[in-house]
Formats: structure tokens, sequence, C-alpha cells
């Protein structure tokens, strides 16, 4: 019988009363409040206030409908988990009038869920940003680059310099370079009992160390609007490997004009706030300056982060693309790097990618540190999206 309760209760929060609801229940308490949240966004049109009560005002019999926008979002953490509060704050931000205010006021930006899908949100608006609403806007920003680093920093690193240390690994040391460690446990198979050795067929030395990159990574990432979180992990990502001295990291955006953020990359805060989303895209441009800034062809990996819509010289764009793959260059498509799910993207020019052998789908932020080793380490990256279980396009 509880259960059956619970299930009506259900139902009637997600039909939304009034003449949908065909349950004939009536919420008490906090359920009343979670669908007066749940009322006041999904069945805002957009065309006048946003009508909310809180749950101080109808307890007090107000009868105030002015905009509420403060109030809502602090009910909707008190009501809904945090995932729940993620989705239904995107879903606030789709409306131009909340959007202002979620963005243009700072009292109600303070108060916002920082995520990526906000930090999104503010760099599309750029210079737009009030001047009163900046430092507001920069220390959500700060909090979403803090926690995204918390979680994949050390990960990133981990996964990076285990690739490296295995790509550079001597196996024709001299005495002195001997891994000795590493030598013995690779040999253990050729262990003889009966003289209490083993014989070490293949020898393992450290790494020469050089104080030129062992790879080359270049992030040539699509600022167009749709990209908006792409972007931002893009930005976590490029900044964790820059720290890494083995490798040399670029950092290219790109629509009509290319912007070299390399500089930036020690602080991811002002790399995010020098995108400028929107605008057309010229993928084909921004190719042309990746294809100048690469010295090491078979040492350089580049991830073109983009849903592929061509708006530049698209058979110039495949040439250039297939010239960098000839002069062995790994080339990774990434249609999204984000957990928001399948991205609209250009079908016909992932194929043409795919019949020259670059790997196009889309990854999640979870899945990219595993990714950037595997292509480190020159493996069949294909072979290893199947073993994710990743759809190649």
């Amino acid at each position: 019988m509880e259960q059956k309760e619970e299930n009506i209760k259900r139902w009637r929060l997600m039909l939304g009363g009034g003449e949908a609801d065909g349950t004939g229940y009536s919420l008490e308490d906090d359920l009343q409040g979670m669908d007066a949240a749940l009322t006041a966004l999904y069945d805002y049109d957009g065309k006048g206030a946003f009508d909310y009560k809180s749950d101080n005002d109808r307890r007090g019999g107000s009868q105030q409908s002015s905009p509420n926008v403060s109030r809502w979002l602090g009910d909707i953490r008190k009501y809904f988990p945090h995932s729940v509060v993620q989705v239904m704050q995107n879903d606030a931000l789709k409306h131009p009038e909340l959007k202002e205010k979620f963005l243009f006021e700072p009292e109600i930006l303070e108060q916002a869920e920082a995520d990526v899908h906000l930090v999104a949100n503010l760099m599309q608006l750029g210079k737009l940003i009030p001047s009163k609403t900046k430092d507001t806007a920069r220390r959500v920003v700060q909090k979403v680059v803090d926690e995204l680093m918390a979680k994949l920093e050390q990960k990133t690193i981990s996964a990076l310099k285990g690739a490296l240390d295995k790509s550079a690994r001597n196996y024709r040391p001299k005495h002195n370079e001997i891994n000795w460690d590493a030598t013995i446990r690779l040999n253990l198979k050729h262990y003889l009992p009966e003289y209490k050795t083993i014989i070490p067929e293949r020898r393992v030395g450290y790494g020469r160390k050089s104080k030129k990159s062992l790879k080359d990574i270049i992030m040539c990432i699509d600022q167009s609007g749709s990209m908006g979180t792409s972007i931002v992990y893009s930005g976590i990502f490029g900044a964790v490997m820059s720290s890494i001295p083995s490798v040399k990291t670029r950092m290219v955006v790109f629509d009509t004009a290319v912007a070299d953020l390399t500089e930036d990359l020690k602080d991811p805060v002002d790399l995010l706030f020098g995108v400028q989303m929107g605008g057309g895209t010229d993928i084909n441009l921004a190719l042309k300056y990746c294809q100048e800034q690469i010295s090491k062809p078979e040492d350089t990996i580049l991830v073109l982060i983009t849903d592929l819509y061509e708006g530049g010289n698209e058979k110039q764009m495949i040439k250039r693309t297939e010239e960098m793959v000839s002069a062995g260059v790994q080339f990774i498509c990434l249609l999204a790097l984000n957990d928001d799910g399948s991205p609209m993207y250009d079908a016909k020019i992932a194929g043409i990618y795919a019949g020259m052998g670059i790997p196009v789908f889309a990854c999640t932020p979870d899945q990219f540190p595993d990714l950037m080793s595997a292509a480190i380490k020159k493996e069949d990256l294909k072979q290893w999206a199947g073993n994710q279980n990743i759809v190649m396009k």
C-alpha cells in the first residue's frame, strides 16, 4: 500500500495538477513545495513574470506574484538532490528572461548552482556581462574550475605520465642505465630453479631524460555556442597537461578566426574568460594554424573538438587533414567532450574522417585521460573506443 501511494505521489508531481492531474491526490508539506517549484519552471512560457511563491508566501497567504528567482533557487536546493538541481537550473537558463536574471544580477548568480553549464552560459555572454556582475561571475568560474581540477587532475597526470614513461623506455640500456626492478619483473618467466636466478633476456632501461618534450599535444576547439561545456572541460585538461614537463601542450580555439590561448593555460579561469563563444565556424582556418605549429608530426597528437559543421572551405579542410595524417600526426576528432550525451554533428564529414582512419566519437571527461594515454602509447584507438563501449561515427 505504501509503495502504491508513493507511486501516486510521483505521478501527481509529474502531471502537475490542475486539469492534467488524474490522481485526485492532494500534496502536503515538502511535496507541495516541490510541486510549486516544478510548476513555476515547467509551466513558465517566458511571456510574463516568473510567478513563483515560496513556502513562506504560501503559508502567509501572500498574493505576491512578482518575479522570485532568488527564492526559487533556494527552494530547489532545499527540495531536490544536487543532480536534479543542476537539470532544473540548466532548463531555466533556456528561457532568455530567466537567463538574464541569473547572469546579470549578482545576488541571483551568487545563489545559483555553480556547474559547467552555468560557466558555459557565462562564457557565451562574454563581454556583455555587466561590470557589477563580473566579480561574482569570476568566483563562480573559479569554483567550478577548482572542483573539476580536484576531480580530474590526478587521474590525468597519472595516466599520461604512465604512458610517457612506457613510451620512453629504453630496451637496449647500458649497464648503468638498467632499471633492475622492471627488468626482473619482465623476465620472471625465465627463472631457473636449479640456479635460483633469472635470465634477463630483455633488459629495461630508464627513459633517457631530455629537455625536449616527448609528445606535442594540440587541443583545437570549436568555440561555437553548442560547444560550451566541451570548452570548459578542454580548458581544464589543457591546463593539467601543460603542467607535465614531458608534454608540450597548445590550446587553440576558433570560430571564423583563430585564437591561441596557450599562454593562458597556467590559469584556467583566465583561459575560460578569454574564450569568445558564438559566431561562425572555420575549421579549415584553425587546422591551417595548427599545421603551421607542428614541427615533429610523428610525435604530435592533434585533438580536434568540433561538431564538424564547416562554414569555411570544406575541400581544403579535408585536404589539410589528409596532409597531417599522411605526415604521421595522430589526429583525433571529438564531437563533444562532456557528459551531455550524443551531440548533433555533420555525419558526412564524420564519415570522410573515419575513412581516413581518424577516430571520430564523443568522449566523457572521465574517459579523456585514458584516451590520451592510449594515444601517447600509439594504441589502436578504435579498439580502445570499443573496449570503452564508445560508438564510433
